[in-house]
């Protein structure tokens, strides 16, 4: 799940910075340093089932679980929709 933070993307103009792009070179720096931040939280905490989600399969019923195999494989059968 991303976290989405609002906040605003210009920082107020230095006041020892009198020329008038100020306020623009402030929102370039602020959008540069966001836009390659290197750090992308999804590469590392997203990492699909763990132990918890193998154990509660597992506790599931032989006809719940043929259930399962048969949706699964129906998903992996369609085509993806192009987004």
């Amino acid at each position: 799940m991303a976290t989405i933070i609002s906040a605003p993307l210009s920082r107020p103009a230095i006041k020892g910075e009198a020329t008038p792009f100020a306020e623009f070179r402030a929102f370039l720096r602020a959008f540069v340093a966001r836009a390659f931040n290197p750090y992308r939280p999804e590469l590392h905490y997203m990492r699909g089932p763990g132990p918890a989600c193998r154990a509660k399969q597992m506790a599931l019923s032989p006809v719940v679980r043929t259930m399962l195999a048969d949706i699964r494989s129906t998903k992996a059968e369609r085509p993806s929709r192009p987004v």
